[in-house]
């Protein structure tokens, strides 16, 4: 019974999502909540005892599990706090940057390189996601290319989806990093060597690395065909990076370009080192802004009031992801998706369990969260896989092939902070986001086929 109610929160879900028939925020609650309340009425999950660890209550009341509820909901919420307020603080810093100017020279320089043609900005957004893409942290990555592209996208009118698409598929490929959440998982679980798996996804990673530079120009040819290369003076240069506005001019600071530059590139360079979390990054790195660059009480206060509706706007729906999950992994239905995926293939099919891994990652990793699909299903897939002569690495490489499409799941937090930043629709980006990463899909598989690194069949 949980499995199918797991499987019907699921369909409806993306239903309501995709046909736009609710907001993303109203959906990551209500549905959840809706399909809870029907498990904790039909008694279908035990109730923990908050007086002792690890122990459930004996016989629970309809009172108490539907109070439990809350409980499950919280604890998911404890599960992404940390991402969203380190979230509302990061869109503070790169919005009070933008409020300071310090893009426009950048922008600027970057609308003089291409020269009016889309196709050298949209390769240059696939590059530069790449390279950012490195430290394997969609959130910082979404950040630095969206602050750096959004202001030429719109000078120019480009499509924000290319931006959008673009920006997650070059992130889902570097997020295999071994230091990527998906592959620690796998190499902790799997007790894998960091060093093999790397380089047993290093070919899938750079062909599907290059397959994605070559739909930025693909796109980028499109969008020249749609509008144009746009022959631009000085003149027009200038026109396209002014200010909008009198007040927009007056929040300028060009005079602390380079210490707001340098600033900048300091907080990124020890959001990549680790040495100190991202939430006190950015919390200091705000603080440090409105400081140098209003040093005014009230200006200070302006700032914070005119930039945290967009901040709000993504923190709350990384709250709602988490009450989802809450909810989710909380009732059992999680567990019960968690291994129906892993008994619906029949037996005779295992010499293909390599392929089958791979197959069932992609559904696994995008309707579950990493940590239930890699602590919850990988060993069970791992112990069916050595009955058929499959290796941990070879399990372990197959069940990262499915995190193509990880980063399309509504279960991820910082997509919603791409959704603000960009304005794309989530069901929009999902259809046309989906139809590209299939091929990297097929690029992960054929070529883990290939080199061995994840036979298809024994």
């Amino acid at each position: 019974m949980l499995t199918v109610l797991s499987y019907l929160m699921i369909i409806i879900f993306m239903f309501v999502i995709i046909k736009k028939k609710m907001s993303p925020f109203t959906a990551l609650i209500s549905i959840p909540l809706i399909f809870a309340l029907i498990a904790a009425i039909a008694g279908l999950f035990p109730v923990p005892n908050p007086e002792v660890e690890d122990a459930f209550i004996n016989n629970p009341s309809l009172f108490e599990r539907i109070t439990s509820l809350g409980e499950f909901a919280v604890d998911g919420v404890g599960q992404t706090a940390t991402t969203g307020i380190m979230l509302l603080f990061a869109i503070l810093y790169f919005a009070i940057m933008l409020n300071a100017g310090m893009f426009d020279p950048i922008t600027e320089k970057m609308i003089r390189f291409a020269k009016g043609d889309p196709v050298k900005i949209l390769f240059a957004t696939a590059f530069i996601s790449m390279v950012v893409s490195l430290n394997g942290d969609g959130t910082t990555t979404t950040l630095i290319v969206c602050t750096a592209f959004i202001p030429i996208y719109k000078k120019l009118n480009l499509r924000m989806m290319n931006l959008a698409v673009l920006i997650i598929l070059m992130n889902t490929i570097m997020n295999l990093l071994p230091w990527g959440g998906p592959t620690a998982r796998a190499i902790s679980v799997l007790s894998l060597n960091d060093q093999e798996v790397i380089r047993a996804l290093a070919p899938g990673m750079v062909i599907s690395a290059i397959y994605v530079l070559g739909l930025s120009v693909f796109l980028g040819v499109r969008e020249r065909k749609r509008v144009g290369i746009q022959e631009l003076s000085e003149e027009d240069i200038q026109a396209l990076t002014a200010a909008k506005s009198d007040e927009e001019q007056a929040m300028k600071r060009p005079k602390l370009f380079w210490v707001n530059l340098i600033m900048t590139i300091t907080l990124i360079f020890f959001l990549v080192s680790g040495w100190f979390p991202a939430l006190f990054l950015f919390l200091t790195g705000t603080v440090l802004a409105l400081i140098i660059n209003y040093p005014d009480l009230k200006q200070q206060k302006n700032r914070i009031q005119e930039n945290a509706g967009d901040a709000v706007q993504v923190v709350i729906l990384v709250f709602a992801a988490g009450i989802f999950m809450g909810l989710f992994t909380g009732t059992g239905m999680a567990d019960a998706l968690a291994q129906s995926l892993t008994t619906i293939i029949p037996e005779s099919w295992g010499r293909a369990w390599g392929l089958i891994t791979a197959v069932l990652s992609a559904p696994g990793t995008f309707f579950l969260s990493n940590d239930a699909f890699y602590y919850g299903v990988l060993p069970v897939l791992y112990q069916t896989g050595t009955q058929y002569g499959y290796t941990a690495l070879e399990i372990g490489v197959a069940s990262l092939l499915g995190q193509a499409f990880h980063l399309l799941s509504p279960l991820v937090a910082f997509i919603y902070l791409l959704f603000n930043l960009t304005g794309v629709d989530m069901g929009e980006w999902q259809k046309e986001s989906g139809k590209w990463a299939l091929g990297i899909f097929i690029i992960f598989i054929a070529v883990a086929a290939i080199t061995g690194a994840a036979p298809i069949i024994k």
